[in-house]
C-alpha cells in the first residue's frame, strides 16, 4: 500500500538524480611570442657588448686616448702609457707572439700591416723622437719577419728615428731576424736569443699508411711536382729534390746572416760605445740559443736590462732632454669589428694548456723560429 505522506523537503527521494557539477571552463593561454623574444635578447645583448667596448676603448691600458688615425689600414689610436707632461715622445712598437702574414681576428690585419702602420704614425708624428720595438717572440714566417725587417730598416733611413730593441723573455730566430736591424738591442740576462737558422718541418707518414692498406695514387706533370709530400716512400725521394730543398734552405739561411751582419756592423757605425760582433759570429749562427749575457759577449746585443734600460738609451741615442712620453698605437676594436668576428664560423678545437701557445706550422713553408716550439 502506497503512501500518500509527502516527502519531508530535503530528504532525498528514491533514485532521485543529483543535479549534475559544473566545472568553469579553463582560461586560454595566449600563445608565447618567443620570435619577439629571441630578437629582443639579441639586440640586447649587441646593445651591452657595444656599450662594454667602447668603455674598453676609453679606458684601455689605463692610458690617454689622443687620436685617431685612419688611411684605410689598421684603426690604430695613440694611447699614452707614460705621461711625462714634455713634448717629446717615445712610440712602442710591440712584436709578441709567432711572427705571421695571417690575419688576425683584430680587423682582419695581420702582425705585418700593423707593424708598418705603427710605424708610419711614429714617421708622420714630429714630436716622436725614437722607437722601442718590444719583442717576445720565437720567431715565425721567413717571409713575414723580412718585411717587418726592411720596414724597421727602411723607417729609420727615411725618418732619422733610432729604433731599440726591448728583448723580453724570448727573441730567437725571427725575433732576433727583426732585431737586427735596430740601432741599439737591449736585452735581459736571462732573455732567450739567437737561434740564427732556417727551418722547414714536415711529416712523412708512408709507413703508417701501408699499415693500414692506404696507397696513394698520384699523376703529376713533372717529376718534381710532388716536391715535399709526405705520402712517399723514402726511396721515392730523388737525391736531387734533397738537393733542391736544402739549397733553398741554405740560400735563406744567407740571407739571415747578412741581415745579422749589416745590421749590427750599421748600428756600431752609428753609436761606436755598442757591441761590435765577435770576429767569429758567423760559427755562433747556428741555430743555437743564447742566454742575453751571451749574446752581449758575443756582440748581437749591445746592453742587458729591462724595458726602463730601453727607454733610458732611446732618450740618449734621440739626444731627448727631460724624460719623453711613452706611447702605444692600438689597434681599436669597434662594433663593425664585431660583426666580422661573430660571423667567422670554426669547427670547435681542443685545446690543452701549456702555457703557450704553440706555432701551427704549414708544410713546404719555411721558418725563422727556434726548433724548441717545433715539439
Amino acid at each position: 500500500m502506497e503512501s500518500n505522506t509527502p516527502p519531508i523537503p530535503g530528504t532525498p527521494t528514491p533514485f532521485q538524480i543529483p543535479p549534475p557539477i559544473i566545472t568553469p571552463p579553463q582560461p586560454t593561454r595566449q600563445p608565447r611570442r618567443w620570435g619577439w623574444i629571441i630578437i629582443s635578447s639579441i639586440l640586447f645583448l649587441f646593445l651591452v657588448l657595444s656599450v662594454l667596448i667602447n668603455i674598453g676603448n676609453a679606458f684601455r691600458g689605463m692610458g690617454n686616448v689622443s687620436g685617431t688615425h685612419h688611411h684605410g689600414g689598421p684603426r690604430l689610436d695613440e694611447v699614452v702609457v707614460e705621461d711625462h707632461k714634455g713634448s717629446d715622445k717615445i712610440a712602442v712598437v710591440p712584436i709578441e707572439g709567432v711572427i705571421t702574414s695571417h690575419s688576425s681576428d683584430r680587423g682582419g690585419y695581420n702582425m705585418v700591416e700593423v707593424v708598418k702602420a705603427q710605424l708610419k704614425r711614429a714617421d708622420e708624428d714630429e714630436d716622436v723622437k725614437a722607437v722601442i720595438l718590444r719583442v717576445d717572440s720565437p720567431g715565425g714566417e721567413v717571409l713575414a719577419s723580412d718585411d717587418i725587417a726592411n720596414a724597421i730598416r727602411n723607417f729609420q733611413e727615411d725618418s732619422t728615428k733610432p729604433v731599440i730593441v726591448s728583448m723580453g723573455s724570448l727573441a730567437a730566430s725571427g725575433g732576433y731576424y727583426v732585431s737586427a736591424p735596430c740601432e741599439w738591442i737591449v736585452a735581459n740576462e736571462l732573455t732567450i736569443t739567437g737561434s740564427i737558422g732556417v727551418i722547414m718541418h714536415g711529416y712523412n707518414y708512408r709507413g703508417l699508411m701501408d699499415k693500414i692498406g692506404l696507397r696513394p695514387d698520384v699523376y703529376k706533370s713533372g717529376k718534381f711536382k710532388d716536391m715535399l709530400s709526405g705520402d712517399r716512400l723514402q726511396a721515392e725521394i730523388p737525391q736531387e729534390e734533397r738537393a733542391m730543398v736544402q739549397k733553398l734552405i741554405d740560400e735563406t739561411y744567407s740571407k739571415f746572416k747578412d741581415v745579422v751582419g749589416e745590421g749590427r756592423k750599421a748600428a756600431h757605425d752609428i753609436n761606436k760605445d755598442g757591441r761590435a760582433l765577435v770576429s767569429d759570429w758567423a760559427s755562433y749562427a747556428d741555430g743555437r740559443v743564447f742566454s742575453g749575457k751571451e749574446a752581449k759577449e758575443l756582440g748581437f746585443v749591445d746592453e742587458l736590462g729591462g724595458f726602463d734600460v730601453a727607454v733610458s738609451r732611446a732618450e740618449k741615442i734621440a739626444k731627448i732632454k727631460g724624460s719623453a712620453s711613452i706611447i702605444e698605437y692600438r689597434q681599436r676594436v669597434d662594433f663593425a669589428d664585431l660583426f666580422g668576428i661573430l660571423g667567422k664560423s670554426e669547427a670547435p678545437v681542443v685545446k690543452v694548456d701549456i702555457g703557450m701557445d704553440a706555432p701551427k706550422l704549414e708544410g713546404g713553408r719555411m721558418y725563422f723560429i727556434t726548433s724548441t716550439f717545433l715539439r
